[in-house]
């Protein structure tokens, strides 16, 4: 790796860590079309720097929603069952899905079909749930159920939330803003557990590509929270199923030359 590859990699998370197209898939693709070797460091780095692109949630948020005590207990609700699993599938996250190509892009291709079809099939009713504030515990679990889907790289945690807080009776934006929110203490968790236990044998330059990568998803992300929340207004999810498709397809025939 070297500081452009690092900085490449920085805006595809930044761009893509909201929107329902996996993140984590496209840094392992992005990756592969870098031509980079899938070490454990890289694997580190892709899981750190989504950390970059979750702090720009709390400099458009912060202030609004993060000293909401209500909305508080509800996210550390819903973070519970990423937690759990999180926790209890980390090897087999870390040694066999990190990294995985194949993985990645059947998960993008059939979450690419599920998007379509329930855009199709779901029609938001008037009396959705428009708070955060008063989602309902048990519904800020489920929503964090929903979530714990996106463990397999490819689904997108952004599309797995989405989708399980609008089945939830919840209206699109408040569900989009919830999953903005969720992403910090699921990042969060996910980027110290993962330097706790690898982070230790990283030298002084994979650091400074970690830093790099970091800030570049920071800045980027901002734009991508604004932009998810324009489209939203006049715009449902299909676009982004046919874009899942089109570059599964696309990866799929290209890893076979």
């Amino acid at each position: 790796m070297d500081i452009l590859s690092a900085a490449i990699l920085g805006v595809v998370e930044g761009i893509t860590e909201f929107l329902p197209i996996s993140s984590t898939g496209h840094l392992i693709l992005a990756s592969r079309l870098l031509g980079l070797e899938q070490t454990e460091f890289l694997k580190s780095f892709e899981i750190a720097i989504q950390l970059g692109a979750i702090l720009s949630v709390i400099a458009l948020y912060g202030r609004r929603f993060l000293l909401n005590r209500a909305i508080l207990l509800r996210l550390a609700a819903a973070f519970v069952p990423t937690a759990v699993i999180g926790l209890v599938l980390y090897k087999l996250i870390k040694h066999f899905f990190l990294g995985n190509q194949y993985v990645v892009l059947w998960a993008l291709f059939a979450g690419g079909i599920l998007l379509i079809l329930f855009e199709k099939w779901h029609k938001e009713e008037s009396g959705a749930m428009d708070q955060l504030e008063k989602i309902p515990i048990g519904k800020a679990v489920a929503i964090g159920a929903f979530q714990s889907l996106a463990v397999i790289p490819g689904v997108s945690r952004a599309a797995a939330t989405i989708i399980g807080g609008l089945l939830l009776g919840l209206t699109r934006r408040t569900i989009v803003e919830f999953s903005f929110l969720l992403a910090m203490p699921t990042m969060l968790a996910a980027t110290v557990l993962d330097l706790l236990k690898s982070g230790g044998g990283f030298s002084g330059g994979q650091y400074g590509y970690l830093a790099v990568g970091f800030s570049t998803s920071f800045v980027v992300a901002i734009a991508g929270i604004k932009f998810l929340l324009a489209f939203i207004k006049n715009n449902n999810f299909v676009a982004f199923g046919v874009y899942r498709i089109v570059v599964s397809v696309f990866f799929y025939f290209w890893l076979l030359r």
